[in-house]
């Protein structure tokens, strides 16, 4: 096997979003190869790329077959690949594009959110061995049924973290046009800290929560596997954040906040036993994943990010047929406090419906675990709350970083 220490590279679709980015990316890569390490690079698509394809996926039909967009929306991370190739080849280095499938990323039959289950690299491998910088196609493999599958938002973070593991790389860096994770979203939050160092429950929660960053399943493989992961912006000199084991403890109870500015909810009171049973099995028939479910005297309610709402249409029929009508609601957010041990205290929990009361920000609903304190709240009320409740616990105090 090649004896230099190999390197996965993830970028973005702002980072090459245009010929300009590819060109950036292209110097980057460039560079690091000359630093002596091999190097794999993993791409998403240009832009908003995917979106458009959806876009134009739903101007055919209003349930996309979910097989069939999957072989639209791998294209689009295939571009990506072959234009930095070619890129790379300009600068003097010998470059190969790969697929998904062509990289040996095996995953499971679920489309639109399929699971990585195996990476048999060989590939990958041999083409390092010849001296050459690998490029993949980022968030998509091949199923057992040799079918094109895709793994869903965020999922070409997984195929680099996956790809590290598998050829025992000894960094994973993923790029984006941020200089890492902050304490919240920076361009609703002016004075958000960068936070250096993050354990890795603290990171995946903030993504499950919306944080944009990272991608909470590639946040799971990194430490099923122990990869340390870098979040950095992309021709930026900064660190970044590193994701890690034993990362230093906050100072406070919250180390981040994250929200997802829409969702939907799935609602009703006086719903039985039996309903719900039914209704979370045709949900997971649409691979309709809820979170934040609740059921009790008071009724039964579940969060639904939107990226599960491929099959809008079904989902809404589902939800009707077992909750009745108007069951599933639009026009609510969630925004997100994340901190180890964060529920074991009620005072956390306390600031916040306080913030919320200062701000006549209404809160529909509360759930909680040990990382987490969430608040369903109106949309329109996401953009001002985060702030004030990124104020309330005074995150963007100066001082030395605690992370």
């Amino acid at each position: 096997m090649n004896q230099r220490q190999i390197t996965v590279l993830k970028f973005g679709g702002s980072s090459v979003a245009n010929a300009e980015r590819l060109l950036r990316v292209a110097e980057i890569v460039t560079a690091k190869h000359r630093e002596g390490y091999a190097v794999v690079v993993v791409v998403s698509a240009q832009g908003d790329t995917t979106d458009e394809l959806l876009a134009k996926a739903k101007a055919i039909s209003r349930e996309p077959d979910r097989r069939e967009l999957d072989m639209l929306l791998s294209a689009g991370e295939r571009i990506s690949m072959a234009l930095l190739a070619l890129a790379i080849r300009e600068r003097g280095l010998e470059a190969v594009s790969l697929t998904g499938s062509q990289s040996g990323i095996i995953t499971t039959a679920s489309h639109s959110q399929a699971r990585i289950i195996e990476v048999r690299p060989f590939r990958v491998e041999d083409e390092l061995e010849q001296g050459r910088v690998v490029i993949v196609a980022g968030y998509q493999g091949v199923s057992y049924r040799r079918d094109v599958t895709t793994l869903g938002r965020g999922g070409s973070d997984t195929t680099a973290v996956a790809l590290a593991a598998a050829l025992d790389a000894v960094s994973c860096e993923i790029y984006s046009d941020v200089e890492g994770v902050f304490t919240a979203d920076p361009r609703l939050v002016k004075d958000a800290k960068k936070i250096d160092a993050l354990g890795y429950a603290e990171m995946q929660e903030l993504a499950t929560s919306g944080a944009k960053v990272l991608n909470a399943a590639a946040v799971e493989f990194a430490k099923q596997r122990g990869i340390a992961l870098y979040s950095r912006k992309t021709g930026s000199l900064d660190p970044g954040t590193v994701i890690r084991k034993d990362a230093p403890k906050a100072e406070g109870p919250v180390r981040g906040i994250a929200h997802e500015r829409e969702i939907a909810v799935l609602e009703a009171r006086d719903v039985r036993l039996d309903a719900v049973e039914r209704l979370l099995t045709r949900l997971r028939a649409l691979e309709a994943h809820p979170r934040q479910l609740n059921f009790g005297d008071a009724g039964f309610s579940a969060v639904l990010g939107l990226d599960d709402l491929h099959n809008e249409p079904s989902v809404l029929a589902a939800a009707e047929a077992e909750l009745g009508p108007g069951s599933l609601v639009r026009g609510r957010g969630t925004i997100s406090l994340i901190g180890e041990g964060i529920s074991r205290d009620p005072a956390p929990l306390m600031t916040a419906l306080q913030a919320a009361a200062r701000a006549k920000a209404r809160v529909f609903g509360v759930s909680t675990s040990s990382f987490r304190i969430s608040l369903v709240v109106p949309s329109e009320a996401v953009e001002s709350f985060v702030p004030a409740l990124h104020e309330a616990f005074e995150l963007g105090r100066t001082g030395p970083e605690s992370a």
